[in-house]
């Protein structure tokens, strides 16, 4: 589908475009992407996305506690990857295997057609999994009222990697928290997806983002590799999230 499909009023920052890719979106049911990549793969990577939604489908299907419990879950060996990856974030962070889904359809798509496009960026709502030849500025907040946007750069041999945000604030996703943003890096969008859901959980306010940062530190052993968070007019940064200005 092209990118006339659906518009969101939460996702203006994509109206940024790489000038030395392609963009167009795919939205399948509640699968909403924005894709930059070297060539228009919409047609074989929506049959890709369907075949991971079926997955998911089948596997709630038998597993009916899968898709709405919000604490972590077993995955047994002959799960899908995709519901093993997702279990398997949920237990490292302590939040339910949804709270990855976002980020390991990004990851797994990328993967999949990386060989296709060396240079992929496959956003999820928010969440990103990228593949580059050359070093970019990845944008994580857009200020419109100054009209310049906040970005972490990411050097080429630093890729793929991941971004992964949550908001009790923007979007529809579930949040127990009160974070206006949430940012996570990992090299797996699953790991970061999980996080940013239960690093914005924990996020009630101001006083909170010491805590919140202390955790992200402590998750760096299992993979996280940085965190920004923004609360009551009070921003906290962790880890590698150099920020600069566009």
């Amino acid at each position: 589908m092209n990118s006339a499909t659906h518009r969101s009023p939460f996702r203006t920052y994509r109206a940024s475009q790489q000038p030395d890719l392609v963009s167009f979106q795919l939205v399948i049911e509640e699968t909403d992407l924005w894709v930059a990549a070297r060539q228009d793969l919409s047609a074989s990577m929506a049959d890709h996305v369907r075949l991971l939604r079926g997955q998911i489908r089948a596997y709630a299907a038998i597993h009916p506690q899968f898709l709405p419990s919000l604490i972590p879950l077993d995955a047994g060996p002959r799960a899908p990857e995709i519901v093993r990856r997702m279990c398997r974030a949920g237990q490292l962070t302590g939040v339910g295997p949804m709270a990855a889904v976002a980020g390991v359809v990004a990851q797994m798509v990328a993967e999949h057609f990386h060989g296709q496009s060396p240079d992929l960026l496959v956003e999820n709502g928010g969440d990103t999994y990228l593949f580059s030849t050359r070093d970019r500025h990845i944008g994580i907040l857009n200020m419109p009222d100054e009209d310049v946007r906040l970005c972490v750069p990411v050097r080429a041999i630093e890729f793929p990697c991941s971004f992964c945000a949550s908001s009790a604030k923007i979007g529809h996703s579930l949040s127990f928290g009160n974070a206006d943003l949430v940012v996570t890096r990992s090299r797996d969008a699953a790991l970061a997806d999980a996080a940013a859901t239960a690093l914005a959980n924990a996020l009630k306010d101001a006083e909170s983002m010491d805590a919140v940062l202390t955790q992200a530190q402590a998750w760096e052993a299992i993979g996280l590799d940085g965190v920004f968070t923004q609360c009551e007019g009070k921003i906290g940064v962790w880890g590698k999230m150099e920020l600069a200005v566009v």
